[in-house]
């Protein structure tokens, strides 16, 4: 059985209702997010995204000022102290951002026939602060308001002593909005004495927690949660958090005659918005049951992973793998001549280094992708097999060995992934240019398409490889915002949209992949298909999770080939150019047909 998605709530009405379009809202809690990787996400959203959203995260130390922000509002160097300065184009003056402070992005389309007009954005930066205003309220500090020429939430407003707990400072372009707010929770309220905190000297700040007030970040997310649905919801809306563990959750109940919208699902306990064309489930479909009060409970975790369990299996990952999921080898002449040339130029296929089940079937085609970097990698993932011993240096002949390979295999169409570098500065970026560059110097009609590591997010190092102009930019996200920190503890589901939204902002056509049967339910599937949709991804596959060894982790689920197709038209509907959706789909799985789709061509997009 398939999960049920909730139908909309009743949303009561507000006096500030009207200030936004009523548009699906998805509300994301991401963790700790880099102040840079935020910004293009939210970049990547306002371009490409027809929905509202809603970032909700925490940044490392940083101090932002805005463009008329005096550098004299800097009292001191914050790299001293360990913090980024970055100069953004937000209203207002300087702040700062932190360990517990819950910050809120916005990207929400203004209505209304004035919707880019001043009095649009001033009624907009309103309806947050009395958002503000509610939530302080539900937490248990009543009596927040505004002070008189100061933007923000203050305490005690009217009185001897006015303290500042909340700021905003927003952008309103073509209509939508970007940047949000910042909510003191726990912060080190220390750093406010570095700077003049949006310009104010004679008033401090304070926080939930100086007010006496102890909430947990989570009480807290939740809390704003509810008052944005609340607010901007009225269309549906559906909420996806980055868990605080690894812990792995069975998925929760299900009913026989299921529906699962794309971009809409529920999580225990909390009520999910739904689109209006529903994509329905086939009742054969078969998840393993959750705790009977709805709560989805931790399962144990492999040794390799931090746990305490070896090796854990569920009822339903154990026995034989479905009919649907079995291959027949075909080691015919082309796979021989494939293997031949790679063992000639002493090449790495991920094919290979990752058990993957099409490898018959794409090197009898003539078709393989190479790995970049060796045979190691820098991270251990919870799902992948490769190496994870300290790796071998670069060698700067790879990439002239691909090329050579790519020219006697007569291919049309080169796919490139690598190991994950973080050993190298730039993470292997530089590699990837030049094994572009080598295989269009060889074979100029060869459309390339690279599987990049996410270079650790470092922005100077993805432009190496977008600068290039690959056919088809590929980044995968690999599973739902739950599951992340268990499946690529390395990783971060906000850094991988990030990198995404990057790729496009650059003019490339961009690709990623999930795999299913790890844990997760369709409809986080579905936000997940959501987001890639949000930052204008043109390619998604989705694919079976296999197992590939006792120390990895165990597949939850074998999601049957309608499933699949269900998924692949959530993609479609969302806006998505091309979705592959299969059980025995991988990342590379027939990549030249999906790049010609959606118009990929040599040099380039």
């Amino acid at each position: 059985m398939a999960p049920q998605v909730a139908a909309a709530r009743p949303v009561p009405a507000r006096r500030t209702a009207g200030v936004t379009a009523p548009r699906h809202l998805a509300v994301r809690w991401l963790g700790r997010v880099g102040y840079d990787e935020a910004w293009a996400l939210q970049r990547g959203l306002h371009a490409h995204s027809s929905r509202n959203h809603l970032l909700l995260l925490e940044h490392p130390h940083v101090v932002t000022m805005g463009p008329r922000a005096p550098a004299a509002h800097v009292l001191m160097d914050p790299a001293a102290a360990g913090a980024e300065l970055c100069r953004t184009d937000r209203g207002g003056d300087v702040t700062y951002h932190g360990p517990g402070q819950l910050v809120g992005y916005p990207i929400l389309t203004l209505g209304g026939p004035r919707a880019g007009g001043l009095g649009a954005a001033a009624a907009y930066v309103e309806s947050l602060e009395d958002l503000l205003i509610e939530v302080l309220e539900d937490l248990g500090l009543p009596g927040a308001g505004r002070l008189d020429r100061h933007r923000g939430v203050w305490l005690d407003f009217g009185g001897a002593r006015p303290r500042k707990i909340a700021a905003i400072g927003v952008r309103v372009r073509r209509g939508r909005t970007l940047h949000g707010f910042a909510l003191n929770v726990d912060p080190d309220l220390s750093w406010f004495g570095r700077i003049v905190p949006c310009g104010i000297r004679e008033h401090p700040v304070t926080s939930l927690a100086a007010e006496g007030v102890a909430v947990t970040m989570p009480e807290v997310v939740d809390a704003v949660a509810e008052r944005a649905a609340q607010r901007w919801g009225a269309a549906g809306w559906d909420r996806a958090d980055i868990a605080a563990t690894g812990r792995r959750q069975v998925p929760q109940p299900a009913d026989s005659a299921v529906m699962a919208t794309a971009g809409a699902a529920p999580a225990a306990g909390r009520p999910r918005g739904a689109r209006p064309v529903p994509v329905t489930f086939p009742a054969t479909s078969d998840v393993e049951p959750a705790a009977a009060d709805g709560g989805a409970q931790p399962q144990p975790v492999p040794a390799r992973l931090g746990g305490d369990n070896p090796a854990p299996e569920t009822p339903v990952a154990g026995g034989r793998k479905p009919s649907w999921m079995r291959v027949v080898a075909r080691t015919g002449p082309e796979f021989r001549r494939i293997k031949s040339v790679m063992r000639d130029l002493d090449l790495v296929t991920v094919c290979e280094e990752a058990g993957c089940p099409n490898i018959y079937e794409c090197w009898e085609q003539g078709t393989a992708t190479f790995m970049l970097g060796g045979e190691r990698c820098t991270r251990s993932c919870g799902f992948c097999l490769i190496d994870t011993r300290r790796p071998e240096p670069l060698d700067p002949a790879e990439p002239d060995r691909v090329a050579a390979a790519a020219a006697r295999m007569g291919l049309e169409h080169a796919v490139v992934t690598a190991v994950a570098r973080d050993d190298v500065a730039d993470g292997g970026a530089a590699h990837f240019a030049a094994c572009i560059r080598a295989i269009r110097a060889l074979c100029p009609s060869v459309t390339v398409e690279v599987l990049i590591p996410d270079c650790k997010g470092d922005p100077a190092a993805l432009s190496v490889v977008f600068d290039e102009r690959p056919d088809v930019l590929n980044h995968n996200i690999e599973t739902v915002a739950r599951l992340q920190r268990l499946v690529r503890p390395s990783a971060g589901y906000a850094r991988s949209l990030a990198v995404l939204a990057r790729a496009k902002d650059s003019g490339l056509v961009t690709k990623s992949s999930i795999m299913v049967g790890l844990g997760e339910t369709a409809g986080e599937v579905a936000e997940a298909l959501g987001d890639l949709a949000g930052v204008g991804c043109d390619i998604v596959t989705i694919g079976q999770y296999l197992r590939p060894s006792s120390a990895h982790l165990p597949v939850e689920r074998w999601w049957p080939p309608e499933d699949f197709e269900a998924l692949g038209r959530i993609g479609t509907e969302l806006g998505i150019g091309h979705v592959e959706s299969s059980p025995l789909t991988r990342s590379s799985y027939h990549a030249a047909g999906a790049a010609r789709s959606v118009g990929a061509a040599a040099g380039g997009a």
